[in-house]
């Protein structure tokens, strides 16, 4: 079956999103990468257009920091790429990463067709199944419960050039992710 090259991923800041998919992910997984961008995102397709940054983070527009990925084989990567997703971020809190409150940093996988989101699903049952069987600690996240959203891709509006590779750019940059799973458990 084949399955869509495109995904965004919002989990919390897009910057750290940007730097754990675009050096760690990528380091993990090379040449899996074909492009991402930081930008933003609405599970509502009639969400007000071409938001600014500032727009967004009122909490007002609907739209959610993401980083949008084009893989150069999504087949081997989709599914990686999700499990890898949740090892850098928490995905139990619910609009919050940290001292990140909001709606804009809700925990998303936004999918660009069916077999994404089956996958995705799959994926977070799976990271619940760990958490309610104790084979990831119930202290590797702020809850018990995983809140992240899987919805459909709508518009991606693309921040502006200051924000692309930010922490490449500014290394001592704000960044409240961290590898939270090594390794992603055994079923």
């Amino acid at each position: 079956m084949t399955i869509s090259n495109t995904l965004a991923l919002g989990a919390g800041c897009y910057w750290g999103t940007e730097k754990y998919v675009k050096k760690n992910f990528q380091k993990i997984h090379p040449g899996s990468i074909k492009s991402a961008k930081v930008g933003f995102m609405s599970p509502d397709p009639n969400a007000m257009k071409n938001p600014t940054y500032r727009q967004v983070c009122s909490g007002s527009t609907g739209h959610v920091e993401v980083l949008w990925v084009e893989l150069n084989d999504p087949e081997a990567h989709f599914e990686e790429l999700v499990k890898f997703f949740f090892q850098f971020h928490d995905p139990t809190t619910l609009n919050r990463q940290g001292n990140d409150a909001g709606t804009q940093y809700a925990s998303y996988v936004f999918v660009s067709d069916d077999e994404q989101e089956k996958i995705a699903k799959k994926v977070v049952e799976e990271l619940q199944g760990f958490l309610d069987s104790g084979k990831i600690r119930k202290n590797t996240f702020s809850e018990g419960r995983v809140n992240t959203a899987i919805a459909k891709t709508t518009t991606f509006y693309e921040a502006h050039e200051e924000h692309q590779e930010y922490l490449a750019k500014n290394p001592n940059g704000y960044c409240n992710h961290r590898i939270r799973i090594k390794e992603w458990p055994s079923k």
